[in-house]
């Protein structure tokens, strides 16, 4: 079986609504858009997300929605909400966003690795013949 070669999209997330941008990039990732597609194949393409930090959200997520983290030790839940997360790394929000959308299984882990997410515009893939996504 002859194995495609993978191509390189750009996506530019400035004013972009988080679970839409999250939607075509995982759609991406996975290689849904393909004409070939198989589930249990990885055939999805690399993802250079830039301006991660333009994002907009709906409603009042920017205040009510939370993101957690345990330790597994006793009274050691952090919570942080995700006008604070966009502040202090805006790459994860968008990280976490596509990796809930993935598949949970043993892909799930290759899909991620080819995901690029950068805050601003530079980014280090010049070499690299990107396409834009959208």
């Amino acid at each position: 079986m002859k194995t495609e070669e993978r191509k390189w999209f750009s996506i530019d997330a400035k004013n972009y609504i988080l679970g839409d941008l999250a939607t075509k990039v995982a759609i991406t990732l996975r290689g849904k858009n393909k004409v070939n597609f198989t589930p249990h194949l990885d055939q999805g393409d690399y993802v250079v997300v830039l301006n991660a930090s333009g994002i907009k959200v709906t409603g009042d997520k920017l205040k009510k929605k939370l993101y957690y983290t345990h330790s597994r030790h006793i009274g050691s839940l952090k919570t942080i909400n995700l006008q604070d997360l966009l502040e202090k790394d805006p790459i994860s929000v968008i990280r976490k966003a596509v990796l809930g959308m993935l598949p949970k299984n043993k892909l799930r882990k290759r899909m991620a690795s080819r995901l690029k997410v950068y805050a601003d515009e530079s980014h280090t893939h010049e070499a690299q013949k990107i396409t834009p996504l959208i």
